[in-house]
C-alpha cells in the first residue's frame, strides 16, 4: 500500500468480502432443499450460490495478500432473515452497498496497482448483485450507471451486521452515521409493492430485507401471470413498479451516540445541523427533496423525478438515501464532501 487511505479503504473492503463469504455459505446451511424449492430455486441455483461463495474466498485472499499481517480477520455476524426470499433480498442489498462502496474509493487510491486488482474483483461483485436481483424476481440491472458511495456510508450500512471480531482486530476508522429508516419501504414480495403497511421489514436495521411472510393473496411469488410474477427469472416485466416518482415516503431516524458494529465498539455520530432535506443517490446524480418534519425524529418527503440522461431515471434499483442539512452540490468523484452534512443514512428499494 502507498498510503494510509489505501490501507483503510482496503481494510473496509475485506470486511465486505468476509461477510459475503460467510453469508453465501450460511444460507445454504440453514435452509433445506425444500425451502429453496418453495422459493422457486433449484439445485442448480444453489450450486450457483455455492460457486459465488468460492469467488468470495478468492476476493478475501486477494485483499489479505495486499494488506499483509495487519489485515482484519474474519468476524461473526448477525443476520436478519428467516426465509429464503428474505435471505436473497438481504444479499441483493448487501452486494449493492458492497459494490458501490468499492467504486466510491477506487478512483482515489494512490496505488494504481492495487486499484487495478480490486477493479477485477469488483466486476464480479456487480454480476453477483444482478444475479441476486434475478433470484428475487427483480429486474437485474434497472440502472445505466452503478453509484459509488463514500467509505463512511459503506461502513455505516455494513457494520450493523457484524456482531463481534477477534481480539486485536485492526480497527476500522470510518464514521458510523445514525440510521435512517424508510417506514413504508416498497416490498418486492407483494403484488402491489407500494401497498406496504407500516414497517414491513424483518427488523429495524437499514439493510434488513422486506418480510416475505405476507398473506398468499398479496404475494407475487407464486403468481404466474405476466406482469405480476416475482418468481426467480432472468427478468420480469412488472405492471406496477416497486416505487414511482412522487411517491410519499415516510421516514424515522435515530439519534447519534448509539453503540453499533463489532462488539458494540463503534459509536454513531454526525456533525450535521437540523435535517431539512433528503438526498437520493441511485446513479450519478445526488438529488434532493425537501423534508417535512412530523416529529422530533420523523418526517416525510416524496420520491424525486429526475433523469440522469433522457429516459434514464436517476433513482432506480437498490438506492441510497440520506438526511442532510443543506443541498450541497457534489459530483460522483467528490461525494464524500457531503459527509459533514449527513444527519442519517439508509437504503431505499426503488425498483
Amino acid at each position: 500500500m502507498e498510503s494510509d487511505h489505501d490501507f483503510e479503504s482496503l481494510a473496509l473492503g475485506i470486511h465486505q468480502e468476509y461477510i459475503e463469504l460467510d453469508l453465501f455459505h450460511y444460507g445454504l446451511a440453514v435452509f433445506n432443499e425444500s425451502e429453496f424449492e418453495a422459493a422457486g430455486l433449484t439445485k442448480e441455483d444453489r450450486d450457483l450460490l455455492q460457486y459465488m461463495a468460492v469467488q468470495e474466498a478468492g476476493h478475501a485472499t486477494l485483499l489479505t495478500n495486499l494488506l499483509g499481517e495487519a489485515a482484519p480477520k474474519q468476524c461473526t455476524y448477525d443476520y436478519p432473515f428467516t426465509t429464503v426470499r428474505e435471505y436473497i433480498d438481504f444479499m441483493q442489498k448487501l452486494t449493492r452497498w458492497g459494490e458501490s462502496g468499492n467504486w466510491g474509493f477506487l478512483g482515489h487510491m494512490d496505488s494504481r496497482e492495487a486499484a487495478t486488482l480490486l477493479v477485477q474483483a469488483e466486476a464480479i461483485e456487480a454480476r453477483q448483485q444482478a444475479i441476486f436481483r434475478q433470484l428475487l424476481g427483480l429486474h437485474p440491472m434497472p440502472i445505466w450507471f452503478a453509484p459509488g458511495i463514500p467509505q463512511s456510508w459503506h461502513w455505516t450500512l455494513l457494520s450493523q451486521y457484524i456482531s463481534s471480531c477477534p481480539e486485536n482486530n485492526t480497527r476500522v476508522v470510518w464514521q458510523n452515521f445514525p440510521a435512517l429508516h424508510v417506514v413504508n419501504q416498497p416490498n418486492p414480495n407483494r403484488l402491489h409493492a407500494n401497498d406496504t403497511e407500516d414497517w414491513e421489514l424483518v427488523g429495524n436495521r437499514t439493510g434488513d430485507p422486506s418480510k416475505s411472510t405476507i398473506p398468499s393473496d398479496d404475494s407475487c411469488v407464486n403468481n404466474t401471470e405476466t406482469g405480476y410474477s416475482c418468481a426467480p427469472a432472468i427478468s420480469h416485466d412488472r405492471v406496477e413498479p416497486l416505487s414511482f416518482p412522487g411517491r410519499e415516503v415516510f421516514l424515522t431516524w435515530d439519534e447519534p451516540g448509539l453503540a453499533v458494529g463489532p462488539n458494540n465498539s463503534y459509536t454513531t455520530s454526525t456533525t450535521a445541523g437540523e435535517p431539512r432535506y433528503v438526498a437520493w443517490l441511485g446513479q450519478f446524480n445526488l438529488t434532493y427533496t425537501p423534508l417535512t418534519k412530523t416529529g422530533a425524529n420523523s418526517g416525510k418527503t416524496y420520491q424525486p423525478k429526475a433523469d440522469t440522461f433522457e429516459t434514464d431515471p436517476a433513482l432506480n434499483g437498490t438506492a441510497f438515501i440520506a438526511l442532510t442539512d443543506s443541498t450541497l452540490y457534489v459530483t460522483p468523484f467528490n461525494l464524500s464532501l457531503i459527509n459533514p452534512h449527513v444527519r442519517a443514512l439508509g437504503l431505499y428499494q426503488a425498483g
